[in-house]
């Protein structure tokens, strides 16, 4: 059944109770991303331990999970599958498969058993965030994009927040204890899914599909820009989209790296060179998750919309450079990994990945908006997990000289954000689409 919402009533201060709950639920596909990425994280020191895995072994499995190529594959086959076939298509099977993964895990009895795991469930999580991210800025009204698509940048940082206190308490119980942490996100998938069902499809991907249609029936022998665009990745590697496309890896994908490694290796980092203790460092890291949240909730969301962003994405650049910067040049104590913590962490709550969220859902035509994503995503995280590789070699070479590598993928990129950031505020999905493309896009009128 077609819904009886309209692109223009999604305007309509009215429905904010509505797009705020869609938001919310679309918006776990982040905790659940986030909060695989982290469990799987907290918990590899127990699971070497216990399957006696080789730290080669470790490295595999940490470049294949969610955090990196898994993620990446799943993302570029899911964002492809939403624009052919709708966003709730996507809805109906991912957090299923996710939860299918998550069985591997919780049950393994063998490390082969564990790989298989970690990998689906980075195949799921990669499909969710393409069609979440799409739903949210679709959904949302003009003027408060940003303040909507904050709600999955908060959901993502309360992700690793439960997962890394859950890790904490359940420690004494030893691998017990990691397969429970694998539970609780087993029990939100089904529950998330189950909460999902009763949401509707994208109207704005309805409007699309019915406009392509509609011109390719009555224009016999031509092919509109729409039609054209729905042509998938081919469209993909035509002007605009193309610059969009490098800059949103780029910006997004450089600063990844340094985000990659400190969400996946941090706590490893904290014992291994700063001595600390294992609860410490898990502490520490829960801390850097809890500023981004205050920083998404007290920044990004209430002034993304409504200030200018390339003064809001440079301000935060500019911070997680400096937080940064203070692992290489002073000794890692408490006191400097605390400020480390909390610069990179409140920075980067409305730094790159909010942006990269909101950026990303914006400069691409709506049946391209998902592929578009899904692409980017997936060389971001299979990057990510090439890079992920070395890390532990880098480290072992000296702490210092890894520091300010990472301190240099915060500055450049943002130095490419500050420079290439577009100036889509306040403009409707269908406005951007039309400065972008030349093509006026008409919608059908509120009833």
């Amino acid at each position: 059944m077609k819904s009886e919402v309209t692109v223009a009533s999604l305007e309509d201060p009215k429905n904010s109770k509505q797009q705020w709950k869609w938001t919310l639920l679309a918006s776990m596909a982040n905790y659940i991303d986030s909060g695989s990425i982290v469990a799987g994280a907290a918990s590899l020191s127990l699971w070497q331990s216990y399957f006696h895995m080789s730290n080669t072994a470790l490295g595999l499995l940490a470049a294949f999970s969610s955090n990196a190529i898994s993620a990446g594959i799943g993302s570029l086959i899911g964002g492809r599958i939403c624009d052919l076939f709708g966003r709730k298509r996507i809805y109906s099977w991912d957090l299923l498969i996710y939860a299918f993964g998550m069985l591997w895990i919780i049950f393994a009895v063998n490390a082969w058993m564990l790989a298989v795991g970690y990998f689906i469930v980075g195949l799921a999580v990669g499909a969710d965030v393409p069609a979440s991210w799409t739903i949210i800025a679709e959904n949302a009204p003009a003027k408060s994009r940003g303040k909507l698509s904050g709600m999955a940048q908060v959901l993502w940082n309360m992700g690793p927040i439960v997962c890394l206190l859950l890790s904490l308490a359940l420690y004494p119980l030893g691998i017990l204890g990691a397969r429970l942490l694998f539970a609780h996100l087993f029990v939100v998938a089904i529950v998330t899914w189950l909460l999902r069902r009763g949401m509707v499809e994208s109207v704005r991907w309805q409007t699309a599909v019915e406009t392509a249609t509609s011109v390719q029936s009555t224009a016999a022998g031509t092919v509109s820009k729409n039609v054209s665009a729905a042509n998938g990745f081919r469209a993909l590697f035509t002007k605009p989209h193309l610059g969009a496309l490098v800059f949103l890896i780029s910006m997004y994908g450089i600063w990844n790296l340094t985000a990659g490694t400190s969400g996946f290796f941090l706590p490893y980092i904290l014992e291994t060179v700063g001595g600390n203790s294992q609860s410490t460092s898990v502490l520490m890291q829960c801390l850097g998750f809890l500023f981004g949240v205050i920083g998404t909730a007290l920044i990004f969301m209430p002034l993304s919309d409504r200030v200018n962003r390339r003064v809001l994405f440079g301000v935060s650049a500019l911070i997680q450079v400096i937080g940064m910067s203070l692992l290489a040049i002073f000794p890692l104590t408490p006191v400097v990994a605390l400020l480390h913590v909390f610069l990179g962490g409140f920075a980067g709550g409305f730094g790159q990945q909010a942006f990269f969220q909101l950026w990303s859902s914006e400069l691409f035509p709506t049946m391209i908006r998902s592929t578009a994503q899904g692409l980017a995503f997936a060389v971001i995280r299979i990057g990510l997990g090439i890079w992920s590789l070395f890390v532990p070699v880098l480290t072992a070479t000296g702490f210092t000289t890894l520091a300010w590598i990472l301190t240099g993928f915060l500055f450049v990129s943002g130095l490419i954000g500050l420079i290439w950031a577009p100036q889509t505020r306040g403009k409707s999905l269908e406005e951007i689409e039309a400065e972008r493309t030349g093509e006026q896009i008409v919608l059908p009128k509120k009833d």
